[in-house]
Formats: structure tokens, sequence, C-alpha cells
């Protein structure tokens, strides 16, 4: 696997090695190892998946304090954009965000560390995206941010008329009312 920094810190694109014949292929999805070795040590305790058709837009989603989150997503079945904002208000790139297209084809991960919101879109016609998270779901600390908010002005692309989004992301706070990590 190559572990790709990011323009924000912590924030990584994995790439694997892919091998390739006759018969399919094959690739190392996970080696606690060789993550430990790039990013560090990081205890993943639950997996989730999630399935969506074209322009659903999931998040942006954070947990709050004690009970936040890194994550590890990838694609298994079509195409999104996946993106992190940095909520480390001490950050010097607080308010930024990082993209990236992950999909079947590519088979990049995302790691995204504790104190970062997170969200997809779809591309495709439908979706099969994978995460393992560092923390357990707790509703009691769910927080997100707005999608659309003009402060991170995250390029999606697709015609925004077509996003389908729940009823609470569309509630979500702008960043500039959010609860932030300090």
């Amino acid at each position: 696997m190559e572990f790709k920094k990011t323009n924000i810190k912590g924030v990584y694109v994995i790439e694997p090695r892919v091998f390739n014949d006759a018969r399919g292929y094959f690739f190392e999805v996970w080696k606690q190892s060789e993550f430990d070795e790039h990013i560090g040590k990081v205890t993943f305790v639950q997996d989730n998946e999630s399935k969506s058709s074209y322009g659903v837009l999931r998040g942006l989603h954070y947990q709050k304090g004690a009970l936040s989150q890194a994550k590890l997503v990838r694609v298994i079945k079509g195409k999104v954009l996946d993106v992190a904002v940095d909520l480390r208000r001490s950050s010097e790139t607080f308010g930024q965000y990082v993209a990236v297209e992950l999909s079947d084809e590519n088979k990049r991960q995302f790691f995204i560390p504790r104190g970062f919101a997170h969200g997809f879109l779809v591309l495709s016609d439908e979706a099969i995206f994978t995460y393992k998270v560092d923390n357990v779901y707790a509703p009691q600390a769910e927080a997100g941010i707005r999608w659309n908010d003009p402060d991170i002005a995250i390029e999606w692309p697709i015609d925004l008329s077509k996003v389908v989004t729940s009823e609470k992301d569309l509630r979500q706070p702008f960043l500039c009312d959010a609860e932030v990590f300090e």
C-alpha cells in the first residue's frame, strides 16, 4: 500500500497494490503493521456499510469530544466524492477540506482522523460504501455541519438541485455556528 499525505495534516489517501490476472484481482485491504508505520496507532472497533443511489449526499457528520471517531473509508461498488473538513480550531487548515474520488475501480481508501467532519456524494447509479471507525457510534455525541456551507465552499461535482439528503442534514448548522474541536 502507498500512503499519500494530503494538504491537511493527518489525512491520507491510501493506494493499494492490486494484482490482476485471468482470475480477477487480489489486494490487501488492511494491514495493521503498515497502517501503524505510516499513520500511527489507531484501533478500529466497528465496521459500517451503507448503500446509496446517485446524488445521495451523506454528511457532513462527526462525533464530538471524547466520542469522536477516526475513519478509514472505501467504496466496494460504484463511485463517490468523499470529503473531510478540518474542524480543529487550532489547526492552520481549520475550515478547509480534502476531497477524493473513491471507487470500486481505483480501490483507494481515505483516512480521516478525529477532529474532522466527513461526508460523501454518490456519483454512480449506486454505491456501497464501507468504513472502519475507532469509536462506537454514540447518538448523544453526533453532530454535523451543512454540506453546502459557503464558507467551506466544497466543489460538489453534480448539479446541486439533484442532491438527495436527509432532513437532518438540511438542518445542520453552518461551520460558524457549529461545535468544533479545540
